[in-house]
């Protein structure tokens, strides 16, 4: 139910142009014109910001909330906000405004709208290289009279940025011209979409090293060779801490053996990255060879995810031995085959890794209820555990409640994503082959959904959610665990 202080401030923004208003009423009016979708109020309310930091997803409230939300003109309206505010200060000297920061960071998928509309990254980036451009362009009108433009004192615009092949240049433009002018902008999370290594190289030479926390490369195909071109420029960004190169082609599990080089200079340059504490390397082929890729990092990952990386034995093996296992908070492993000669390995690196262990995806590993019966009791000892994903399992109901049951002891488990009970399955011939399929009885799925429900009620565990459903909760991201 809203506050009576929000209602009121809605009927404040139903005018424009907005009376006087007092410092302290800003944030809750910002708030309102943002989500009632109001972009003239949120533009004049921007310009005469009275305080130094204006943040974005701490003012519009929680992410669920947003994606309701197509806020195209919303967040429009706040970049043409501030470079008024700029070009205001230009016009009058002496003039400053309060407003130094606009933190757009955090909200990169938070708001729904129809591509690229909305909250999104990639369109936060397009949008604020065009006013910025335009900013520059007027900062400049004054060379013609022979005087100097007076500057004024700045502005720095934090955001994560998203670029793909139809921002590249407006991006590229904004950040190596961008050294001289009043609008500066800080990324705070990069992340580069199917374009290629020197593109990439050129962004990342562009960014403010200082205030990187995350580089994240995913689909652009380089391969190991990319890998260790783009690696060395990574370098220069002390804070980074995290580092996500999924589906990039890198191989080395069908190298030649004189590629072994390659390897070796790929681990060096992970090494001389001090700061990192989350990898990952999603659907790279490593078997066998993750200790030569990981042997040269000084500090220990604490978020490491290997998902459809063709692990073999002796590869969990030496994360078990590592300086890893006992500081990882987060472990994905979906997508390998734990029937096989994998499940003892697992075994012990969770073992090693209970007393730190947060998160743990085993996703689509082929596991039976065999195989689940075997890790339990070491999964019972993570008493730290608040995530598990078992979706895409061949796992019994009767397996299942034996899960929940026993995982009732663990205080801090919040989300289990289980698969759909194999006995919820019915055989019933093909339409067009004579072999049969598998088809989902909906009423006996109901009623073992109930039945799970039933079993967190009666124990009072109404604050733990067990749900089928892979995509309707995302994990939760290293910055947050």
């Amino acid at each position: 139910m809203d506050s009576l202080l929000f209602l009121c401030a809605r009927c404040v923004v139903s005018q424009h142009p907005l009376p006087a208003l007092p410092a302290d009423l800003y944030h809750v009016l910002f708030q309102v014109a943002f989500l009632d979708g109001r972009p003239l109020v949120l533009r004049d309310l921007v310009t005469t910001w009275p305080f130094p930091v204006l943040h974005l997803q701490r003012l519009v409230g929680h992410r669920e909330l947003l994606r309701d939300h197509d806020c195209t003109f919303c967040i429009k309206a706040i970049i043409q906000g501030v470079v008024a505010q700029l070009q205001r200060e230009l016009e009058e000297p002496g003039r400053h405004s309060s407003l130094r920061v606009l933190d757009m960071t955090g909200l990169s998928d938070s708001v729904s709208g129809d591509t690229p509309v909305g909250l999104t990254v990639w369109f936060s980036t397009e949008a604020f290289a065009k006013r910025r451009e335009s900013n520059q362009h007027k900062g400049c009108s004054g060379a013609d009279t022979g005087t100097a433009t007076p500057q004024p004192t700045g502005m720095e615009v934090h955001t994560d940025l998203c670029v793909e092949r139809r921002s590249y240049e407006i991006l590229r433009d904004a950040l190596q011209t961008g050294a001289a002018s009043p609008l500066r902008l800080k990324c705070r999370e990069f992340q580069a979409v199917d374009i290629s290594v020197f593109k990439i190289v050129t962004l990342l030479e562009s960014l403010d090293p200082s205030f990187v926390r995350r580089v994240n490369l995913c689909f652009n195909y380089f391969g190991l060779t990319g890998l260790s071109v783009i690696l060395p420029h990574l370098s220069r960004f002390p804070e980074l801490r995290s580092l996500k190169l999924q589906c990039n082609n890198v191989d080395v599990q069908h190298l030649m053996p004189e590629s072994a080089t390659g390897i070796r200079c790929v681990a060096r340059q992970l090494g001389m990255l001090p700061s990192l504490r989350e990898l990952n390397l999603g659907s790279s082929r490593l078997s066998g060879n993750l200790h030569q890729i990981l042997c040269d990092l000084q500090t220990p990952l604490e978020s490491l995810e290997l998902p459809f990386c063709s692990l073999v034995p002796a590869d969990l093996a030496f994360l078990s031995q590592s300086i890893h296992a006992p500081a990882l908070k987060r472990l994905d492993l979906s997508g390998h085959d734990f029937s096989q000669g994998l499940l003892e390995p697992l075994r012990l690196l969770l073992q090693e890794t209970s007393a730190s262990l947060l998160c743990l995806d085993l996703m689509e590993c082929r596991m039976a209820d065999s195989h689940l019966d075997v890790l339990l009791p070491t999964l019972l000892r993570c008493s730290r555990l608040r995530f598990l994903r078992l979706y895409g399992n061949s796992l019994s109901t009767a397996a299942l409640k034996d899960l929940l049951q026993k995982t009732l002891e663990l205080p801090n488990l919040h989300l289990v994503v289980y698969p759909v009970p194999k006995d919820c399955y019915n055989p019933e011939p093909s339409e067009f082959h004579s072999d049969f399929g598998e088809v989902l009885d909906e009423e006996l799925f109901e009623a073992t959904k109930v039945q799970f429900s039933q079993i967190l009620i009666n124990s009072g565990r109404t604050d733990l959610i067990w749900t089928y459903n892979p995509n309707g909760h995302r994990a939760l991201d290293y910055f947050y665990l």
